[in-house]
């Protein structure tokens, strides 16, 4: 059995993305409804601001298909609290509003910020007190953590390493998989045919060995992001990797 694509953004809530990607006129909670009828998963990022409330939460699951998925960023005050305080109290009260979600919930993305070095003792910390039934991808932006050992750490509580794509970055990044999925964030202004074709291509043996996949494109101002989403389904649903 095959692994499944499902291809996104950062976020949903653009009217601007009209006539690109939104038809002319609906906004509101018409956008996610349309967002879910044309992609398979979307990244949150007002949940990195604030903790969703359960209206909220009701609100975008009846807005979507069922098999739609959701990757919920963390919020940001009980991310940084988490490494720097206390690890148990603060994923409980991260973790407690998100289980709404249910089996809808795709990966709640926990980012430790550019500038936050390695520190292996609050890393065991965070992993120590993760629910083990709440799928965590998790996203290292400080170099410091890019080595075997944390990789390891984090395979071992079944977390998800993020592959992280930047116009910096002088070559896409190794694909690395420590947990039951794969989370990518392709954040470099646009893609051609060939560089989505070429991501494709080193999803391929992950998809074929039955491991499911989720890759979001970054917001920009015209919908370009949903575009590329879009694209890069279609060349996988050629490819015999449904989105849905």
């Amino acid at each position: 059995m095959t692994g499944r694509l499902r291809t996104g953004t950062s976020g949903f809530a653009y009217p601007a993305w009209s006539p690109r990607f939104y038809p002319a006129g609906i906004k509101g909670p018409a956008l996610l409804s349309h967002y879910g009828s044309r992609l398979a998963t979307v990244e949150l990022n007002n949940t990195f601001y604030r903790q969703p409330s359960p209206a909220a939460v009701d609100g975008w699951l009846a807005a979507t298909p069922d098999d739609f998925r959701f990757a919920v960023k963390a919020q940001r005050g009980s991310s940084s609290r988490t490494l720097q305080v206390d690890a148990v109290e603060s994923v409980a009260w991260l973790t407690g509003p998100l289980r709404r979600f249910g089996d809808r919930l795709g990966a709640i993305l926990f980012r430790v910020p550019d500038g936050v070095a390695r520190d292996d003792d609050r890393l065991a910390g965070l992993l120590a007190a993760w629910p083990a039934d709440m799928p965590l991808a998790v996203e290292f932006q400080d170099p410091s953590w890019h080595v075997d050992d944390v990789f390891a750490a984090i395979g071992e509580i079944g977390a998800a390493l993020v592959t992280t794509d930047h116009d910096a970055d002088p070559a896409p990044p190794r694909i690395r998989r420590t947990g039951p999925f794969l989370y990518l964030r392709l954040r470099r202004a646009d893609y051609d045919a060939a560089a989505l074709r070429t991501w494709l291509d080193r999803l391929e043996p992950f998809l074929s060995d039955g491991v499911d996949a989720s890759v979001y494109f970054r917001h920009d101002e015209v919908g370009r992001g949903a575009e590329l989403a879009l694209e890069l389904a279609a060349l996988g649903a050629e490819a015999g990797f449904g989105t849905r």
